[in-house]
């Protein structure tokens, strides 16, 4: 990626520095988490059954608990981290509810969590092709994030998008008794089919009209009540 400042109609690179440590990554995403991510910053370095996360996060929109890796270096798998440390939340939902409860001035049952919207985004300034394309499934909830830090103070985020013919992760599963496994069942990633897809029910009457959307594969039956005064 190239950046130029445009100055007096004079074009000029900037030139890339690159972040020395880890840790300048994570100081600088938790000091600006709501405005790069929109997630709620819940702890840093939670530790959990001798297991280190980075960041817990909170996405208040879907409700759910995500883990944010932060990576300068390439030797690592996505796959094995990711699945691990999702599999870990879902085995451990306790410790994640008290965590919220004792660090935010909410309190959260495990009932107002949607567990299936869990997901793990790592945070790199670089990833090889073979990350991106052990991750590129569309029912997998690894996400990763390109950082770029720039001259004059510039920042760069760039979220690497699944591509429109990523398969199921369940295609190439064979054992249903491991981590994947587990996490893939329990997980559920919605694409665009899914928020567009559904059955349609109109209702009308001499004052008031209303189109009910119903999901695909739920019953004409609503939970909202609908009052005609």
């Amino acid at each position: 990626m190239y950046l130029y400042k445009n100055q007096n109609n004079q074009v000029n690179s900037l030139k890339e520095k690159p972040f020395k440590l880890e840790k300048e990554i994570q100081n600088l995403f938790e000091a600006n988490l709501i405005a790069l991510t929109n997630l709620q910053f819940i702890k840093s370095e939670f530790t959990i059954k001798n297991n280190r996360i980075d960041t817990l996060a909170f996405d208040e929109e879907s409700n759910a608990f995500v883990i944010i890796e932060y990576k300068r270096s390439q030797n690592y798998s996505v796959i094995d981290q990711g699945v691990s440390y999702l599999n870990l939340m879902l085995e451990y939902k306790a410790d994640f509810i008290v965590e919220y409860n004792e660090s935010q001035k909410d309190t959260l049952k495990r009932s107002d969590v949607d567990w299936s919207q869990s997901r793990i985004i790592f945070v790199s300034p670089s990833f090889t092709d073979f990350q991106k394309q052990s991750s590129n499934f569309k029912d997998l909830s690894i996400e990763l994030w390109e950082i770029k830090q720039f001259e004059n103070d510039v920042i760069v985020i760039n979220p690497i998008k699944k591509s429109k013919s990523a398969p199921s992760i369940k295609q190439v599963q064979n054992n249903d008794n491991s981590e994947i496994s587990k996490v893939t069942q329990e997980i559920k990633i919605y694409n665009e089919e899914d928020h567009i897809t559904g059955t349609y029910h109109y209702f009308d009457n001499t004052y008031n009209a209303f189109v009910l959307i119903f999901p695909k594969g739920e019953n004409k039956t609503t939970k909202t009540k609908i009052i005609l005064q």
